[in-house]
């Protein structure tokens, strides 16, 4: 029987999309862990400021400008990555873009911006960082992708048709995968407080809110907090070497009833 030796203590961290919601609170939360952490987003402010904040509380932080859509900042981000980190254990590919709209109302090129981000962005940073993990024999790419996957909504096809796409890149890289050592797994979230959508049109945003409860999409007013999904992350990466978590599926708790009802 095959021995994987055990993780190394310290674990070279990339976060995607890092600046806030599930992409800080996993950065925060393996700093929290002893492990260095590079935060990649497009608000640099916002990511200098997590990255002084994690540094503050003791972990050791880079933030470094990264957009998806353009493949110049990827491969400047993954070369920081490598000088700051060395090897690079853990990647979480969190970033992605959201665009509300049905097919009708979806432009073609708002609708392959959304691919770009969540899908061909992704697959490059990937295609950066695995060739040294394969090497090593030894890694963790987590994907956060939706329950949309599941349970697709109404008024967001491009974000659903991204996660879907996501979810095969991931499934057929598990296979491809498979005996190299490194681990490739599905973080599947279900509803989320974090900043995505905000920037919505109102009225696009109720009109799509009253569509998912026609089809019964929301079953209740609970969310999950970014830091509960991290956690979810957490105990992917953590597992010990010689066991894979091929997919993770979280939703929020319900709220609880009354005794009685």
């Amino acid at each position: 029987m095959a021995k994987f030796p055990p993780h190394p203590e310290r674990r070279g961290a990339v976060i995607t999309g890092a600046s806030s919601g599930i992409g800080l609170a996993t950065a925060e939360a393996l700093a929290l862990s002893g492990h260095p952490v590079v935060l990649g987003a497009r608000r640099v402010d916002e990511l200098e400021a997590a990255a002084a904040r994690i540094r503050e509380n003791g972990g050791e932080a880079h933030a470094v400008f990264l957009d998806l859509a353009d493949s110049g900042t990827i491969e400047n981000f993954c070369d920081i990555a490598r000088d700051a980190l060395g090897e690079i254990e853990i990647v979480v590919a969190n970033a992605a873009r959201n665009q509300v709209g049905s097919v009708l109302d979806t432009d073609p090129e708002e609708f392959e911006a959304v691919m770009s981000v969540n899908v061909a962005g992704t697959h490059r940073v990937i295609r950066s960082l695995l060739p040294a993990m394969v090497e090593r024999q030894r890694g963790d790419i987590v994907f956060v992708t939706s329950d949309v996957v599941v349970n697709p909504r109404p008024s967001m096809v491009a974000y659903v048709a991204s996660k879907w796409g996501l979810e095969g890149y991931a499934r057929a890289l598990q296979m491809e995968l498979e005996g190299t050592g490194i681990r490739a797994t599905v973080v599947r979230p279900g509803p989320t407080l974090t900043g995505m959508g905000m920037d919505w049109d109102a009225d696009a945003t109720n009109a799509a809110l009253d569509l998912w409860r026609k089809w019964g999409l929301s079953r209740h007013d609970n969310y999950m907090r970014p830091a509960g999904v991290a956690e979810a992350v957490m105990a992917v990466v953590e597992m010990a070497r010689g066991t894979h978590i091929t997919t993770l599926e979280i939703h929020p708790e319900a709220p609880l009833h009354e005794v009685g009802e």
